[in-house]
């Protein structure tokens, strides 16, 4: 039997006081709660040592999978990223300033505005994935290949209602 870690404590002390509750949604959602919290840190971590905030890489990010050009409409940043308009237009200006991103007229569309990745935008997309992926990585080191996918294939299938 595999050591015991802090949930199965928990839970364990829980159910000494309520032996009349099922506790197993605990043993599975409070270690993904706990194991956000250390993926929360491992990516501040990534981001920060590529000098970029989170917000500032979920931008980068989706210009940077767009593929060359390297830009999306404003609109398509908004649905890829989930924040309000207003946020995402305060999110481009900072970016502007930062010189990580430019606004540009649409060619398709005079009216219309793409944002698109500077080279220096993708420097640090390009640094802080790199990073991300060597953090993420170290988290999963206690499980195989096999392990991976399996845990992966059974996180696809909690989240597809969410999703």
């Amino acid at each position: 039997m595999p050591p015991h870690d802090e949930v199965d404590r928990i839970v364990d002390a829980w159910f000494r006081e309520r032996p009349d509750l099922d506790f197993a949604p605990l043993q599975v959602l409070s270690r993904v709660g706990r194991l956000s919290k250390h993926l929360d840190r491992a990516r501040r971590a990534a981001f920060t040592a590529s000098n970029l905030e989170s917000w500032e890489f979920d931008v980068l990010s989706a210009l940077r999978r767009a593929g060359k050009p390297y830009q999306l409409s404003p609109k398509a940043l908004l649905q890829q990223t989930l924040v309000s308009s207003g946020t995402m237009t305060n999110r481009i200006d900072r970016l502007v300033e930062r010189g990580l991103v430019e606004r540009r007229t649409d060619p398709n569309d005079g009216r219309g505005t793409l944002v698109t990745m500077t080279s220096a935008g993708r420097e640090r997309a390009d640094a802080a994935i790199s990073q991300l992926l060597t953090a993420e990585s170290e988290l999963l080191d206690a499980l195989s290949a096999a392990d991976r996918d399996r845990l992966a294939g059974l996180l696809r299938k909690l989240s597809l209602d969410f999703d």
